[in-house]
């Protein structure tokens, strides 16, 4: 039987603001398979990028077990995690993060400078992957030179420099037009469809048809889709 791929057991994450104490996840039970594409739901403040965020070992968590593959997150300290995501991890964020005095190319190119590759490679591979997500012919342009759907694709690219087993996507579409944004979510498929398990944090009910598992998340708290359906209209109706 097919173990699952992340496994999160009683995950909490609690920030003091003030006098309060804010409970961005409290008590959060995954199991997400390999070859997935799971689709996280909320609304803002629900945990979602917080969720996104400690399964990449970019954070944290207050208290709870968390693994990926066969690794404990939990135990790690800040070197191991930093080659856990190294090794494992692809990030695509809503705002691209990219460099703006680098060109695509050099924006792809860069992680790899800390994994030991040779200028020469890191041009070759960064190519690669820019023919791969549709812009070979964009290679020398800077950031502020590309439409916001080529800057996403090009983060995208960036992601897939270290060959990760997952992407982890925060609101992928969410800073793009209808067009760019269907086609950024057809790219995460194509991922999805070469192997990676893809997860994806996102307020875009578009990206559902994509996905072979959803979760849905209300204030910190993972729920039915029913309660977040009936959550949800009771929202816009008041």
């Amino acid at each position: 039987m097919e173990k699952p791929f992340i496994r999160v057991t009683g995950l909490k994450k609690h920030y003091q603001m003030g006098g309060a104490t804010v409970r961005a996840l409290d008590g959060v039970d995954l199991e997400i398979m390999p070859n997935t594409f799971t689709v996280v739901m909320g609304p803002s403040g629900s945990g979602k990028s917080t969720l996104l965020y400690l399964l990449g070992g970019l954070d944290r968590a207050t208290s709870g077990e968390l693994s990926v593959g066969d690794q404990s997150l939990t135990g790690m300290d800040e070197n191991q995690l930093a080659l856990f995501r190294r090794r494992t991890m692809g990030f695509v964020f809503q705002s691209f993060n990219l460099v703006p005095s680098m060109t695509a190319l050099e924006n792809v190119a860069f992680p790899m400078q800390f994994a030991g590759v040779t200028s020469a490679q890191r041009s070759q591979k960064a190519r690669q992957l820019l023919e791969q997500v549709g812009l070979s012919d964009r290679a020398d342009h800077r950031p502020t030179e590309l439409s916001g759907g080529q800057q996403q694709r090009v983060a995208i690219a960036r992601a897939l420099v270290n060959d990760p087993s997952v992407i982890l996507a925060d609101e992928p579409t969410g800073n793009l037009d209808t067009s760019s944004g269907a086609a950024v979510m057809q790219l995460l498929a194509d991922l999805h469809g070469s192997g990676r398990t893809v997860l994806v944090v996102t307020h875009d009910p578009r990206m559902m048809r994509f996905a072979t598992h959803q979760i849905y998340l209300l204030d910190g708290r993972v729920v039915s889709e029913a309660e977040y359906q009936s959550a949800v209209l009771e929202s816009v109706q008041n």
